[in-house]
């Protein structure tokens, strides 16, 4: 089973954050193009052709949300999970874009703003909801959604998912909270270690040189854009560390 990786410069505008995804100062997006490649490569490595999605970091849910939108015809479920509360509640929304009347309520209060305040990228806006409301109908129609408030570091039931994409906190506009041990990266393929299957796939990615893994812990393959790394690594792997 292969993937053919992205290469092509696809217009991802619509996809921007703040245009019709939903965002909020201190929540930052994520590269379109880049998130699409480290899907498609996690999928290689899972080895299936559909896939339940976490992210257990989600901040506004625009990672999982993309990828949901990118690449309906891939996956099953998609849930996103964050200790804080009010990330959650605007992951929520955004999840909410991954449904028919989800993006058809989201044209129309982009079209309602467009009459309030007389701004023509309200229009173009609404009419790039529009569009993703086709494509998703195109392949494969309303995806199934859930998120959540949780600490990821003090989970302990089982998460029924096949592939993590998660972009960790990096310290310019976001930052660890919750129950987070001293070194947070290594708790948090530990944590990731305990509650997955084991044939799961986890991507992690940071704004660093390169993500470091705990001893003995073997990386699937490593990608580098940009001044964002990402691993990728067998959740089987993650357990004991």
């Amino acid at each position: 089973m292969s993937y053919r990786y992205a290469t092509e410069r696809t217009d991802h505008s619509a996809l921007a954050s703040g245009q019709v995804l939903r965002s909020a100062p201190g929540f930052p997006g994520f590269p379109v193009r880049l998130a699409s490649e480290l899907l498609q490569r996690a999928m290689v490595h899972l080895g299936e052709d559909r896939a339940r999605l976490w992210d257990p970091c989600c901040g506004s849910g625009y990672l999982v949300t993309v990828l949901g939108l990118l690449h309906r015809d891939l996956l099953t479920h998609v849930r996103a999970s964050d200790v804080d509360a009010d990330a959650v509640a605007i992951a929520t929304r955004n999840l909410e874009l991954l449904t028919a009347e989800g993006l058809a309520e989201r044209e129309r209060e982009l079209r309602r703003s467009a009459l309030d305040f007389g701004r023509v990228t309200y229009v173009e806006r609404a009419e790039a909801a529009r569009d993703l409301a086709a494509g998703l109908a195109a392949t494969g129609g309303d995806l199934p959604h859930e998120s959540a408030v949780a600490d990821v570091f003090t989970l302990t039931e089982p998460v029924d998912a096949d592939l993590v994409v998660t972009d960790v906190p990096y310290g310019e506009m976001t930052r660890w909270e919750g129950e987070t041990p001293q070194d947070p990266v290594p708790g948090l393929l530990s944590s990731m270690g305990r509650v997955l299957p084991e044939r799961s796939v986890v991507v992690m990615t940071a704004r660093t040189r390169r993500v470091q893994l705990p001893e003995g812990v073997r990386a699937l393959e490593r990608v580098k854009v940009g001044n964002r790394s990402a691993v990728l690594v067998r959740a089987r792997d993650l357990a004991g560390i």
